[in-house]
């Protein structure tokens, strides 16, 4: 986190007439919310790094944006804009994801080590609309969206294990190309079939239209409807967001669109895993809790377990071709999506058991003697993603290039087809009954 704003701080040093850089808010631990602003016109871009404290690869992206802004002017002068990169949303989450943040890149070494705080602690989700937003990081973005009134917003994703995909408040048509012609270029497979995008409309390989959102209550927000959040907020604006999401582990798999061998097969297999392993979580957390009193972090890391595990059963059952919810039936599915349904139920397994790990080793004694049964899991679970899925490590520079070139993709196609201020962009806001989406 620090040697992020310093390097946007010499940046502004070297070209001060052309880059600014401003503090915008701060976070619930004090941590400043820096705004690097390159160029001087009149339409506002914003990008957002750091959303989720566990996908790092925006902060080097902004950075990298920043140097290109620099360096073509008909990016800035040509295009009569203003970009605005807000550095890092959770800079508290990053920071405690840098244990694993300086390598070497295991999954065994990322997951020991991985935070995300728990679902009412994200800070792009408004579960009880804007007027309600708790976290100052959040109330932060939403004045500087209201702010700057962007045309064109686009928040910086990551995704562990799988491929890169982009979820789009309004179509960008041409971007589903762009992006495929990126991610051949640089080796990243296309996520053709995102669990969180299960039933969203699909507007192109690898890019959907994320639902307008309505309003639920905790769980079946989490698992059931696509929720307000930071990314529809600014529709009143004319703003188009854009969510790009790039691999750290990619697995060829998940672009594979061709129809699966034996579907109903497949989904029992991950439906029922996701249950065994959530079981033995569960014994686990029941056996551990009573010891972790007064343990360091323990509300911080005890939230995310929790929301886990409360929403592993209807997961399970969503997928289960014997136990779904008739009234929202499977769509057809390719085997892209049956890889990307393995992949979710094993990672929210794994991070599950990540947590727990930690907050077993910072209570600094293991009465229950639970860790050497997650170590073996995580172990045996980290196997089967490289063994059984294919992940592999894509690297960091690679990462960076794909989200750069797909935001500025995105871009040049939202300046090439504005839209006015609306409610919402869409033209059936609010007329149809709420979709599943199985949001993380």
């Amino acid at each position: 986190m620090d040697e992020l704003v310093a390097r946007a701080a010499a940046l502004v040093a070297r070209r001060p007439g052309d880059a600014r850089l401003r503090r915008v808010g701060s976070s619930r631990a004090g941590t400043p919310l820096w705004l690097l602003s390159v160029g001087h016109g009149t339409r506002q871009a914003l990008v957002v790094a750091g959303p989720h404290a566990n996908e790092p690869v925006g902060g080097a992206t902004v950075l990298r944006l920043a140097e290109r802004l620099l360096d073509d002017p008909r990016l800035t002068e040509g295009a009569d804009a203003t970009w605005n990169l807000l550095l890092c949303l959770d800079p508290d989450g990053l920071r405690r994801n840098e244990g694993w943040l300086s390598g070497p890149y295991t999954l065994g070494r990322y997951f020991r080590r991985f935070f995300r705080p728990g679902f009412l602690e994200q800070p792009e989700w408004l579960p009880e609309g804007a007027a309600a937003a708790a976290l100052p990081e959040t109330r932060a973005l939403l004045g500087l969206l209201d702010e700057l009134k962007p045309f064109f917003q686009c928040s910086l994703h990551g995704v562990d294990v799988g491929g890169g995909f982009v979820e789009l408040t309004r179509d960008l048509p041409g971007l589903d190309q762009r992006m495929a012609h990126a991610a051949a270029r640089l080796g990243i497979p296309r996520e053709l079939g995102p669990y969180d995008t299960l039933y969203w409309p699909r507007l192109g390989p690898a890019v959907y239209r994320i639902p307008p959102p309505r309003p639920r209550d905790l769980a079946a927000a989490i698992t059931e409807a696509a929720v307000e959040s930071t990314w529809y907020h600014p529709h009143r604006h004319g703003t188009v967001t854009a969510v790009v999401e790039a691999p750290m582990w990619g697995v060829a798999a998940v672009e594979d669109g061709s129809p699966p061998d034996d579907r109903d097969t497949a989904l029992r297999t991950v439906s029922q895993t996701l249950r065994h392993d959530t079981h033995v979580l569960e014994r686990v957390l029941a056996r551990v809790r009573p010891h972790l009193a007064g343990a360091p972090d323990a509300a911080h890391l005890l939230a995310p377990v929790d929301d886990y595990l409360l929403v592993c059963p209807g997961l399970a059952d969503a997928w289960d071709p014997d136990a779904g919810d008739p009234a929202h039936p499977l769509p057809p599915l390719s085997t892209a999506h049956l890889a990307a349904l393995r992949i979710a139920g094993r990672r929210i397994a794994v991070r599950t058991a990540g947590l727990l790990h930690q907050l077993v080793s910072g209570a600094g004694r293991d009465p229950a003697g639970a860790l050497p049964e997650l170590d073996g899991l995580i172990d045996t679970w980290c196997a089967d993603y490289e063994d059984g899925c294919g992940a592999r490590w894509i690297p960091v520079a690679r990462q960076v290039e794909y989200q750069a070139r797909v935001v500025l993709a995105a871009f040049e196609l939202a300046g090439r087809h504005p839209s006015g201020p609306a409610r919402s962009g869409e033209s059936d806001w609010g007329t149809q009954p709420a979709v599943p989406m199985h949001r993380e």
